[in-house]
């Protein structure tokens, strides 16, 4: 009779299946690198969009200020000269205008706005093809918002 063995390893040495410490170091490693590349583009985009708010907002008092004005009459209608904000009647009363912290247009203080500072000078202009200067005004307003960046919008107004 033939008899056969079966050779079987012990079970120490049998295959075993996971991964080795170096194999872990090396992808805990990989990891972080990537996690740190992530978080840093994540910081910068983000500081990038405080500013660009910032200056969204400056731009937004400008437009605020500038209409304001637009919407006034090129020449004086007469009457009492207008001695604050809240009673100009025309254009060029606003000429000099320096308000530290924007103000609404009678005046008051927006507490939230307390850090852009907004300047305007009126004058008159010949940019305006065929209308005399004496007609004609360029208005500049300018606000510096609390970064110290400067927006400056300019605007066009003729009496005809």
């Amino acid at each position: 009779m033939c008899t056969r063995r079966i050779h079987t390893k012990p079970q120490s040495a049998a295959r075993q299946s996971g991964v080795t410490l170096i194999e872990l170091v090396v992808a805990i490693v990989i990891v972080a690198m990537a996690a740190t590349a992530i978080l840093g583009a994540m910081a910068s985009i983000t500081m990038r969009s405080a500013e660009t708010m910032v200056r969204q907002q400056a731009v937004a008092v400008a437009e605020a200020y500038l209409e304001e004005i637009l919407l006034q009459p090129v020449a004086f209608p007469g009457g009492v000269l207008p001695t604050t904000r809240a009673t100009f009647n025309d254009e060029d009363q606003y000429n000099g205008l320096s308000d530290v912290g924007a103000h609404d247009q009678f005046g008051n203080a927006i507490a939230f706005l307390a850090g852009y500072n907004v300047s305007v000078a009126v004058t008159q202009t010949t940019a305006l093809t065929g209308i005399a200067a004496a007609q004609a005004r360029q208005i500049n307003v300018t606000v510096t918002d609390p970064n110290g960046v400067t927006v400056r919008l300019t605007g066009y107004r003729a009496n005809f």
